[in-house]
């Protein structure tokens, strides 16, 4: 049985859309955990997050909402790619997408590079925390960001397949042929 092109699309862009919802949720959920007052992990973030999230402090808390929303936000994001989106969700997705990838990308890049003295900035204050965000938090980022921007792409290609890319200029109706003239039957010369 063949499939049309308009078929075949959305479950192209299916997985990607579904690997970027979890991924988008299950870091909100952390975050929510974490601003809560849980603690669970919270070691491995280390740094000025880790001291933030153990503070409780109201600016903590807001900006720990904050986080959670704007990560609920890039969920809902990417399950607007599905449902035939506009140049608007797109260009946003594909920002989101973007930023996502080199925020994991150069963060799993510059710490593998310290971790495996590749880069030596001096003592790392906090190894452990540093091995979980090459290995856990920022590839989660960085995987994250990759399955927005496979999404965006791939609801271009839906879009080209459908004859609706809002890129394109509207479509012509196909020229006419022009008619056929008697042939020129003067002999040649005249």
């Amino acid at each position: 049985m063949r499939t049309s092109g308009r078929a075949a699309a959305p479950a192209a862009v299916g997985p990607a859309v579904v690997l970027a919802v979890l991924l988008a949720v299950a870091s909100a959920a952390i975050s929510a955990y974490w601003t809560a007052g849980g603690s669970g992990l919270l070691d491995t973030v280390g740094g000025a997050v880790e001291s933030l999230a153990r503070e409780r402090t109201a600016g903590a808390l807001v900006l720990g909402a904050a986080v959670v929303v704007a990560k609920l936000v890039a969920a809902l994001l990417a399950l607007a790619l599905l449902v035939r989106p506009g140049p608007a969700v797109r260009l946003l997705a594909l920002l989101a997408g973007s930023l996502l990838t080199l925020w994991g990308g150069a963060n799993v890049l510059l710490g593998g590079a310290v971790l495996t003295g590749v880069l030596d900035l001096g003592p790392v204050a906090d190894e452990r925390a540093l091995r979980w965000h090459v290995l856990v938090w920022d590839a989660w980022f960085l995987v994250w960001g990759l399955a927005l921007l496979v999404a965006v792409q791939r609801t271009r290609r839906r879009a080209a397949l459908s004859g609706a890319a809002p890129s394109s200029p509207a479509p012509r109706a196909p020229a006419r042929p022009a008619p056929h003239a008697a042939p020129d039957r003067r002999p040649p010369g005249r």
